[in-house]
């Protein structure tokens, strides 16, 4: 993530990372720790912290990283490869840019990985145009 935003001009402390579901769950493989995706009812469980992060930093814009965040920060299950590089609505008035979860990227085919990151960087260059429109 630092890379990305490096590469499309964000400066790491001009953001506030945060995650949709605050515990995580995993299943362990040799000697890997393999993620496993939230159910909706954890995410929904986490989601008064989500919305306490926003309402205290006040948050311009949201990017969502992956399926979950997207349905946390909208309320709806959002097809994320039809929506990425998007802006959508929610219901505070806020934009949410949904894109990609980084880890997307690494499991995929190792020839396929520099273009799945050019792709996730070309979606967060939207989210760098906020920064280019704030005044003074």
């Amino acid at each position: 993530m630092a890379r990305a935003l490096e590469q499309v001009g964000i400066a790491r402390d001009q953001v506030f990372v945060s995650n949709a579901v605050k515990h995580f769950k995993y299943e362990l493989r040799g000697k890997r720790r393999l993620h496993k995706t939230p159910t909706q009812r954890e995410a929904a469980a986490c989601l008064h912290w989500l919305e306490d992060e926003i309402a205290l930093v006040q948050p311009k814009a949201l990017v969502a990283l992956g399926a979950t965040a997207a349905r946390s920060l909208l309320g709806w299950a959002v097809p994320v490869l039809a929506n990425r590089g998007r802006w959508l609505p929610r219901a505070d008035g806020r934009q949410v840019l949904v894109t990609v979860h980084p880890s997307s990227l690494l499991r995929g085919a190792p020839e396929d990985r520099e273009p799945a990151f050019a792709a996730f960087t070309g979606d967060l260059a939207q989210a760098r145009k906020l920064f280019d429109r704030r005044p003074g």
